[in-house]
């Protein structure tokens, strides 16, 4: 298990999926934890409480994270209660998938304002916490998409790509106050997206992975956790793929 003593970590999309992977397991570690969602309230409790089981303190908070104000009194608030903010893991995310040729500007633009933009603004607000530390971890939730592209997830694959971009130039940046900057590539994960697929897709799907097998939450977070550990102060710029070997 990781030790995250001490630390305090922002998660953004913390409610569900992933995100909600991602708090916990920060929790067993003993991180306090900031758990940043866009609208589902109760499931943010439940994440809080699951985080909650093991000892640590967490605050909800309601922020769109390509809204720079709202960002910033989110991060003020958390230095404020805890003190400092160590991890940032920014993982918030959408999708509106469609076919080049008859998808709408406003989904493209969405997309991008969520995945993309709020990955930004995210790491620029906790930038100037973590310099005044002379530490920090940011670990960004990219994809497997946004390496090898999908049909019908053109403006998706843009962000993901984007995120991978901002990755290895904010590292480049941060890398001499002791901040490690990194990604992690999920590939066919269980979520709530891929639960509604029709049976014969995810078939499909599962046949393009080596490992044969659908990747879990918790298979990206022990990752994350990995990457926000102490130990892996030696490891920046890095995009870390989990995804069954898909990108052999």
């Amino acid at each position: 298990m990781m030790d995250f003593q001490g630390k305090t970590a922002v998660v953004t999309g913390g409610s569900r999926g992933i995100g909600r992977a991602v708090c916990t397991e920060l929790a067993k570690g003993g991180a306090n934890i900031v758990l940043c969602y866009a609208g589902n309230a109760a499931a943010a409790e439940e994440t809080a409480e699951a985080c909650r089981a093991y000892g640590v303190q967490v605050m909800p908070v309601q922020c769109d994270v390509a809204d720079e104000a709202q960002v910033k009194e989110m991060m003020t608030r958390a230095v404020k209660e805890f003190g400092g903010i160590h991890i940032l893991v920014n993982n918030a995310g959408i999708t509106r998938d469609n076919l080049l040729m008859i998808m709408k500007e406003e989904d493209f633009d969405a997309v991008v304002r969520t995945n993309l933009k709020g990955t930004f603004v995210c790491m620029k607000a906790v930038s100037r916490q973590m310099i005044k530390q002379r530490f920090g971890r940011i670990v960004n939730i990219s994809s497997v998409v946004g390496i090898r592209g999908n049909a019908g997830q053109v403006n998706y694959a843009a962000t993901k790509a984007g995120v991978i971009g901002m990755t290895k130039s904010a590292a480049r940046e941060l890398a001499g106050r002791g901040i490690t900057v990194n990604a992690v590539a999920p590939g066919f994960i269980e979520t709530d997206m891929t639960k509604a697929m029709p049976e014969a897709a995810k078939e499909a799907a599962v046949s393009s992975v080596p490992l044969g097998r659908i990747g879990t939450p918790e298979d990206i977070a022990g990752a994350v956790a990995f990457l926000a550990d102490e130990n892996s102060g030696y490891i920046t710029g890095q995009v870390l793929s989990v995804d069954g070997g898909m990108g052999m």
